[in-house]
């Protein structure tokens, strides 16, 4: 094995249906480049359910340059013409560096749209104001409007922050933050 190997991956849209015949392929295809030499290797890999990548190394730029130029690559590239369709290719020198490239940076998940956030709130705030209103302030009637406004804040906000609050995000929480919900990995998977 020499100091400089190359890594290529090249990724693939597949026709939806067509998974196992991609995946059948790309092994069959990646035999056929181990006949070639300074062939060190390979797989096939999906990408969640978008995209596919078939991955090979070689013990040079040269070598891999010598694979897909061939006609035997050529032949491999007609045969996948009704399964896949390439997207991207990458080539780069060594593992570790492929592998470093490969990994995204976390995202942080976009707040919640305004009027999502106005109807929790409201969800939260409205059934505490009402019941106050209906339930004790006949009783609180006689009291300054400024200490009724005083107790009527400190008893809606204790509730909304320590009882309503919590639940409603638990309850909304996939529609309030749905690309959350895919990166984790709780969005329903498509059927091929």
């Amino acid at each position: 094995m020499t100091s400089n190997p190359v890594t290529v991956t090249a990724a693939y849209r597949v026709v939806p249906g067509r998974e196992a015949d991609f995946h059948s392929w790309g092994w069959a295809m990646l035999g056929a480049s181990a006949q070639q030499p300074g062939f060190l290797g390979g797989g096939v890999l999906v990408d969640g359910e978008a995209e596919w990548h078939v991955v090979y190394r070689f013990t040079s730029d040269g070598t891999a340059r010598a694979w897909e130029d061939s006609t035997t690559k050529g032949e491999w590239d007609e045969r996948a013409l009704g399964i896949a369709r390439q997207t991207d290719r990458r080539s780069v020198p060594g593992s570790k560096a492929w592998f470093d490239s490969q990994s995204p940076a976390p995202r942080t998940p976009a707040p919640p749209s305004k009027w999502k956030l106005w109807f929790v709130n409201m969800s939260a705030v409205f059934p505490p104001v009402l019941l106050f209103n209906l339930i004790a302030l006949p009783y609180l009637g006689g009291l300054n409007p400024i200490v009724r406004t005083l107790l009527l804040c400190l008893c809606v906000t204790a509730l909304v922050t320590w009882i309503l609050m919590p639940r409603l995000q638990r309850f909304f929480k996939k529609w309030l933050y749905p690309p959350l919900q895919a990166l984790r990995g709780r969005h329903k998977r498509r059927t091929a």
